[in-house]
């Protein structure tokens, strides 16, 4: 596995560090819960960083180059766009352009919700559902 250098890898809530400097990753196991994931191992800090986010999720941006890190955030962006504007639609606008357009717009509004939930969910970030819609 090679780690891409120099990208700014996200460690959540702000946190964001080079991907050569990362020595290590550590799941957190006891006390794991949100916003303590993983303990992160940064050259010449002498203790971890707790990170947000899931050591698979951390591993996955160390590894995947800078484009295809950029190229999952504007699909995500852009995804969140889209549940946001589907979900301005009323239920009775939707009924006809299911009927009329035979559109379902619930069904991609839940398929949507499920991609972004797996995309921001730190124990489970499959980011290849991006890339399946």
């Amino acid at each position: 596995m090679k780690v891409e250098p120099g990208v700014m890898i996200q460690l959540g809530y702000g946190k964001y560090f080079r991907s050569e400097s990362i020595m290590g990753l550590e799941p957190i196991e006891e006390e794991r819960g949100p916003g303590k994931r993983t303990n992160v191992y940064i050259e010449g800090f002498s203790n971890p960083i707790v990170a947000s986010r899931g050591e698979g999720a951390i591993l996955h941006d160390l590894t995947r180059s800078p484009d295809e890190i950029i190229q999952i955030r504007e699909h995500t962006e852009l995804l969140k766009d889209l549940l946001d504007s589907i979900s301005g639609i009323p239920p009775m606008l939707r009924s006809i352009i299911r009927d009329q357009g035979n559109w379902d717009l619930d069904r991609l509004e839940r398929h949507v919700r499920e991609i972004l939930e797996t995309e921001l969910d730190p124990e489970d970030n499959n980011q290849q559902l991006l890339l399946s819609v």
